[in-house]
């Protein structure tokens, strides 16, 4: 996995290769265009690229991460059109066959100071998903369809700390067909861990434990 990120750019985590994994063993990349939303370094971008993918947007908000992901498929040798903007700007865009997203999912405290959270984490606007985790999750899943061409698959990772089930019926009322193809528990990273009393205050966290677990699901438009 590319681990390349500048100070202020999401570095590749395991949430990223987590998704990697899951297009991989999909089939589905080679000969296809793919969206991939909130690219950050272009890890995944890149990966898809790599697999075979006909041809790949990605796109981020931080003119940051557009820069060094551009400068990351330059060095992997990998040709992707690498776009400044929000997710919901791909609605003006012909409809993908398929959508990568590793968003914004950490529920975050409102009181929670970024400067409290390890630097390599990257800036609050790549985990800071609000109160409940959803902020982007909610809309995302709601237009997730309208982004797929028919045939056409999102897959999408998050934590199970932001509402794995409502992801699952948001996508299922959008008229997708929904299953989780990959999970796995992880440490926490230093964003959970810098909240965990609030997590706790909030029954997010319930006993001792100091992991989570991240799923990729796959949803699939008819």
């Amino acid at each position: 996995m590319l681990a390349v990120a500048a100070e202020g750019v999401y570095r590749p985590q395991e949430d990223s290769q987590l998704l990697i994994d899951a297009l991989e063993r999909s089939g589905e990349v080679p000969g296809r265009r793919v969206l991939d939303l909130c690219t950050g370094s272009g890890v995944v971008a890149i990966a898809a690229a790599r697999m075979g993918a006909d041809h790949v947007t990605a796109l981020d908000i931080c003119p940051r991460a557009v820069r060094y992901a551009s400068a990351n498929a330059a060095a992997a040798g990998v040709d992707i059109s690498i776009k400044l903007g929000s997710w919901n700007e791909a609605l003006n865009w012909e409809p993908f066959d398929l959508v990568v997203c590793n968003p914004p999912y950490v529920p975050t405290s409102p009181a929670v100071d970024p400067n409290s959270v390890a630097p390599w984490a990257g800036p609050a606007t790549a985990w800071d998903g609000g109160a409940d985790g959803r902020m982007i999750l909610d809309p995302l899943c709601d237009v997730a369809g309208a982004m797929l061409a028919e045939g056409g698959s999102m897959f999408l990772v998050q934590s199970e700390f932001s509402g794995v089930e409502e992801s699952l019926a948001r996508l299922s009322w959008s008229g997708l067909k929904t299953e989780i193809v990959v999970s796995q528990s992880i440490p926490w990273g230093p964003v959970v861990t810098a909240q965990e009393q609030w997590l706790r205050e909030t029954g997010r966290l319930r006993d001792d434990r100091d992991d989570e677990v991240l799923v990729v699901i796959r949803a699939d438009k008819p």
